[in-house]
Order: C-alpha cells, then structure tokens, then sequence
C-alpha cells in the first residue's frame, strides 16, 4: 500500500525538483544507490521495471525504504499496462511512471489515489492524461518531443500544466536551467546520475556528490539574485 497520497507525491517532486531513475539486478546495489540518493537530498526516487524478475528487486527495496527512509517516496517506472500496474500498487508503489498514456492504468491508480505519470508526447495526450487525473504527466522521450521548448510552448495555453521531462535531462547548470526557466515541474535523470568508478562499479560517494550538486543548481535556477539597477 502507498505511503503518500497523489497530492503529497506531486508536492514532493515539486519541492526537491529532480527523480533519480534508476535499475539493477542486484538489490544490495540498489539499497547502496538509493541511501546515496537519500542522502544527497532526494526524496523521491523511481524504480523501474526493466529487467526479468524486476518486481522482486522492488519489493525488497519497498520494505528496505519503508524501515530506512519512511520519509522517500518509491515508485515505479516503465510500467505499459494494467495488470502490472496492479502488481506494483500490492508492493507498495507510491507513484507510477509510464512512458505510454495508457487509460487502464489510470484506472487502476486512481482507485488507490497512487500517482499516476504517463508519458506524452503533444498538448492533446497531456490534456487527456489531466482528464484521466493525472497530477503531473510526463514528457518522454523528453529531448526528442521538443525539449524545453516543447514545455514552454505546451504551458501557454495550459499554464496549470505539471510536466515532468525524462530524457535529455543533464546534471549540468545550463541544461537545467532550460528545463526550469521553460516551467517544467519537476525533471527525471537517470544514467547521468549513476556515477561509476575506474573500475566500473557504482560510486556511491559521487552519486550522493552528484545528487547534491543537482539539487544546489535546482535551488539557484528558483532564486535567482537579485540585481541592483
């Protein structure tokens, strides 16, 4: 069962700005990339349902979040139909990403109140996922649509518009500095956080660094100085 309402899921990618999206077979590589997440400041993070067996992995790393980080929110990404969905919710997701706009699926999370983020692609499927109620819709694959000008075009006519671009999303000032001056809600960053030592293992100090610097620039991008005229 979900942690967090849809409300208090869409505030929280509000209030910290960026998702950490990430997969792995093992799950004590998992539980090592979520505390460095965690502790470089997110309290969000997305699952996704890449690999075989994937929902295993996710169910323990639900119970390991619930007794270690009661106060992250866990969902699950990549998600494309109902019935898997549904598998999901049982295990405890807290929000659900799709790069598709699938209505069963919305279906399924409402009856919950889980947040539900499909992925669209033009004004008219996000206007529909917002009809299916979807807080915060998802722009996927998110350079390839339009990039910050695709948001900024997309919140003229739709100011209330939450979007959540994946995908050409970089952990550097001017990329994301595009995204947020174009009114995005939140973004998504996947691989580019997931620091890897000259070994080829996960560095789990530079993630949590990476992380951390993300969401400094994030808070810069918000607040801009004030200039003296």
């Amino acid at each position: 069962m979900a942690k967090f309402s849809r409300i208090e899921v869409a505030t929280m990618m509000k209030e910290t700005g960026m998702i950490p999206v990430f997969y792995h077979k093992d799950i004590e590589v998992c539980k090592k990339v979520v505390s460095a997440c965690y502790n470089g400041g997110a309290r969000a993070f997305e699952f996704t349902n890449r690999g075989d067996f994937a929902h295993e992995i996710f169910a323990e790393l639900a119970k390991f979040i619930a007794i270690e980080y009661p106060k992250m929110a866990l969902g699950i990404g990549s998600l494309v139909d109902a019935p898997t969905t549904a598998l999901y919710l049982q295990l405890g997701a807290d929000f659900v990403v799709s790069p598709i706009l699938n209505p069963e699926m919305a279906k399924i999370c409402n009856r919950r109140k889980v947040s539900w983020s499909p992925g669209c692609g033009t004004l008219t499927e996000i206007s529909y996922a917002e009809e299916l109620g979807a807080e915060v819709v998802k722009i996927f694959p998110g350079e390839q649509v339009g990039g910050p000008e695709f948001v900024k075009a997309a919140k003229g006519p739709c100011p209330w518009s939450s979007i959540m671009p994946t995908g050409g999303v970089k952990p550097e000032f001017e990329n994301l500095k595009g995204w947020f001056n174009a009114g995005v809600h939140c973004v998504g960053i996947g691989s580019q956080l997931m620091v890897k030592d000259t070994t080829g293992n996960f560095d789990y100090t530079k993630i949590e660094e990476t992380v951390k610097e993300v969401y400094q620039m994030i808070g810069e991008i918000r607040t801009p100085q004030l200039t003296l005229a």
